[in-house]
This record gives structure tokens, sequence and C-alpha cells, in this order.
């Protein structure tokens, strides 16, 4: 939807623009014309002409489109104008001998650029050969109080664009095209699981408490109930995995969750994310669907699996690498994360120059901060496996190395595009865990998970051996190359200041 520059012409300022349309308005509703009727007799897309134009060229039938005015220009008895609806645009022909002066007068008086009208006419040939429609009738759709500014030098300001996204829509292909292209993203995310016989669920997203992450949740409180509430930090995760118990083989949920949190290029405070849980599968058999997966989602929304990401070249179609955790770190820091202390690896994190969060910093986030630094070195697409148990609270421990999880993580681009484990069934040991994560809470640590009474309840009952895996829109932003904020159709912002 490229936006066609207006004809050449003196160009008001926006506020004396906005008060001559103001003034139209004002006059149309005078004369009982109603500027904003709820009904369009509509009848074809402007690509279907397009695409039957030969025909309908031929034959003179009259047809109705309607869309958005995004130029106007006269030449004496005649005008023209180009119109746009979603699909595409078209130019329309105004002949003052065919409309009648009165029409005609009316048509150059009242319709401003970006105003929204219905025209009925036929199609026919310029002198140029552009394919274009006579106009027969007209009728006001919307009138607009403000115009649209200039494709080129109207909306250049990053924060402009993004509070005002619906121009930045209208105006920019590219960013039309991006949403095209999430909506594909997510619905060839769904079609492959639905393929494969997961069923879609809904779980809650207001919890007493947050659980299935490390991470900090926004609050708020629920009046009908009077009780303080969490926003979902996870996709259902404590949620899904009951209804493992209850039954179910293959669940899975594509939705939005928030966590109250830093913002960079990769980390947002609310986006979409999708998580599956496969009861009798492992970590295993979940990186071969995974990896089917991601393959499938490219292929579908891209038309390709080989894609520039921030300094790599990536291509999702070659043998994906296995990259063990305490190998991988070890061989670039020289520290050994499952015998190495806390001090080691604060000196180790000061020496390479890693910042970090200090507020209750453990352990845990120290072994988490120097994995990163490594991790944004690995071009991937490949799987992490290995992780120390101490950071990942919810999975199953290795058979042959009780201090590393069943658990994998998907490597693109320097940064971790997906998690899954050999979920923890044993209600005795997620107890424990639960308890251990407990402390880091009341140690400072806000990430840490708290203590989920209900779940391990549930896992009483008794949990199938079960793989759970998901993944955030980072995925789609990554696949784009674009920071996530930008890759988010109304990204939140901070009011502007009167």
């Amino acid at each position: 939807m490229s936006a066609v520059p207006e004809n050449k012409q003196e160009v008001k300022a926006p506020v004396s623009e906005r008060q001559d349309r103001l003034k139209k308005l004002e006059e149309l509703k005078l004369a009982g014309l109603n500027p904003y009727p709820a009904k369009t007799e509509r009848d074809h897309e402007i690509t279907a002409i397009l695409a039957d134009f030969e025909a309908l060229s031929g034959s003179q039938r009259s047809f109705v489109v309607a869309g958005r005015l995004r130029a106007k220009r006269e030449h004496g008895n005649l005008a023209f104008a180009n119109l746009e609806d979603a699909s595409g645009n078209i130019q329309i022909a105004f002949s003052k001998k065919d409309l009648g002066v009165d029409s005609y007068k009316s048509f150059l008086k009242f319709i401003d650029v970006a105003d929204f009208i219905e025209v009925k006419g036929y199609a026919f040939l310029t002198h140029k050969g552009e394919p274009s429609v006579m106009v027969k009738e007209w009728k006001l759709l919307t009138k607009t109080l403000r115009p649209i500014p200039d494709a080129w030098y109207g909306l250049k300001d990053e924060e402009e664009r993004l509070r005002k996204r619906y121009l930045d829509i209208l105006l920019n292909k590219e960013v039309l095209d991006m949403i095209l292209k999430r909506a594909k993203f997510w619905q060839a995310t769904r079609d492959f699981l639905l393929k494969r016989n997961f069923i879609e669920v809904e779980t809650p997203v207001l919890e007493t408490m947050a659980g299935g992450a490390d991470a900090k949740p926004f609050k708020t409180h629920h009046n009908a109930l009077d009780i303080d509430v969490h926003l979902r930090i996870s996709m259902g995760e404590l949620w899904q995995k009951k209804l493992m118990v209850a039954g179910l083989e293959k669940t899975f949920e594509i939705g939005r969750q928030f966590r109250n949190e830093g913002m960079d290029a990769e980390h947002l405070q609310y986006y979409t994310q999708m998580e599956f849980y496969w009861a009798y599968a492992d970590y295993q058999m979940g990186m071969a669907l995974t990896e089917e997966m991601y393959k499938y989602i490219a292929q579908e929304t891209f038309g390709t699996l080989k894609f520039k990401i921030k300094n790599f070249a990536i291509d999702l179609g070659k043998k994906w690498e296995i990259y063990d955790y305490r190998a991988t770190v070890k061989k670039m820091t020289g520290l050994d994360v499952l015998s190495a202390s806390k001090s080691e690896i604060v000196a180790k994190l000061e020496e390479l120059g890693v910042d970090y969060d200090k507020k209750g910093f453990n352990i845990t986030r120290a072994i988490d901060n120097l994995w990163k630094y490594c991790r944004k070195q690995i071009a991937g697409p490949g799987f992490l496996i290995g992780t120390p148990i101490s950071v990942s609270p919810l999975a199953k421990r290795d058979e042959n190395n009780q201090a590393v999880a069943q658990r994998f993580q998907i490597i693109i681009a320097g940064s971790e595009i997906g998690n899954g484990y050999s979920e923890l069934n044993n209600p005795l040991d997620q107890e424990e865990r639960f308890r251990e994560q407990q402390k880091l809470r009341e140690a400072g640590d806000e990430e840490a998970q708290e203590h989920d009474h209900d779940f391990v309840e549930a896992l009483e009952y008794g949990m199938p051996p079960t793989c759970g895996f998901g993944f955030s829109e980072r995925l789609f932003s990554f696949l784009m190359n674009k920071p996530g904020r930008e890759c988010q159709i109304f990204p939140l912002m901070r009011p502007k200041e009167e």
C-alpha cells in the first residue's frame, strides 16, 4: 500500500488543513449529506477488477469499488484520482459531461485526498494504456479531518512512527508486509501442531501465583474476589502439565504473556508465546519435532530457510549442531560451571567485561550470565543441552548426570530462540526445588519461582513422562532481522508529553 504523491500544489500547514476539512464537513451536513454513512454497495475489490480487466473493459459492465483516495488532480473537464483498498489501487476518472456539472463540482469541492469514497463505473484504458475506472456515480463514505503525512518526509522519527503505527502501516508497505508475515507465522505454527494431533487450549491469564518461568510478574487486583493476582509469565506451563495429569496427551497454547522486566531489542514486557506439552515424549523427541517445526514455519512464512540475522548467515536447512553447556562454557572461558564457585564466576565476568544485575545475585544468576556471554558467539542453528539443574527448576534430571537437566534450548544468531525439557514429574523432587527457589526469592532474586503447592499436589496424582517446549515472537523478529518492538503491531509506548 505504498503512497501515491499528491499533485504538485501549495502544501498547507496541518492545522490550516484540518480547519479547511472541518469547514467542508459542516457544509456537507448543511447540504443534507451524511459524511459517515454505514453502508456501501461495494461489489468488487480492486485486485478483482485488475485481474479481470480485459473482460470488464470489453463489456462496459458497471461495478462498484470503494477505498481511500490517495491522489487527486484536475485537467479542465476531467479529474483523475487514485483509489486504494487493502488489495491494491487503481486510477479513477471523473468527467464533467458524464457526471453532470453539480456532481463533478461537488467532488472537486468536498473530496480531499485521504477521504474514503465509493464509485460506480466501468473499466477502460486511458490513451496511455493505464487501466482505469470511468466514474458514473460517486458517494462519500468517510470524511477525513487530517491529511496523511508525506510518505517520504512525514514520519521519520522512530518514536513517532511506532506511536502512530496506523500511519506507519498506511505509508510503508514494508510494515504491512511484516504484519501479514506475522499472521502467517502464527498460523503456520498452529497448523503444524494441529496436523500432529495437538489440541489448542486456553489457560488462565490471571493467576494467584505466577509460575512456569523465571521472571518478574506484573501485579494487579481482582476487585470481585478481592485478591491480588499476577499476569501470567508463561503460556500456561503448570496448567498444561495439569492437563497431562488429567489424561490429555498433546496440548498447546498460543497467547500473550507478561514480564515486568527490562526492554531491549530482544526483550519485551508483553508478547506472544507458544508452548506445547507432549505426553510419553522426552527432550530428544522434542528436539526432533521442534527442528521440523522451525523449518516448516520458516518455509511457510518466508519461503526460504536461509536468513541474515544480525551479523550471522543462518541456514535452517543445514544439519543442526549440538552444544554442551558445560563444555562450551569451559572452552570459551576456562571455567567449569558445575564446580566453579560464585566468586570465581564473578571474577571471570569482570575479566570479560560482562555487565550484570547485582540485585539478588546468586550462583544461579552467575552461571546464567556466564553462559549468555558464550551464547552470543554461537551462530547456530543448534541445540544447547546439558544445562545445570540449578538453572532448570522444572526439568527432569539427566539419568547419567544428576547435576544437569534433560533440557534443550534452540540457539540461533547468538540467542536462545526456544526452550524445552523432559518435564519434571517427580512430586518430591519438584517440592524440594520449589523450596530452593523460594529461598532465592527471599534472598532478593525476584525472578526465582514461587512455591506452588497446588501444582505439587497435582503431580502426586501422577503425570506421565512429558516433553514441554515453547518459543516466543522473538523467533519471528529474528527471522525478520528486526528489533522485537518493531515486529509488534502496536508496541507499548510511554504516553506523549503534551
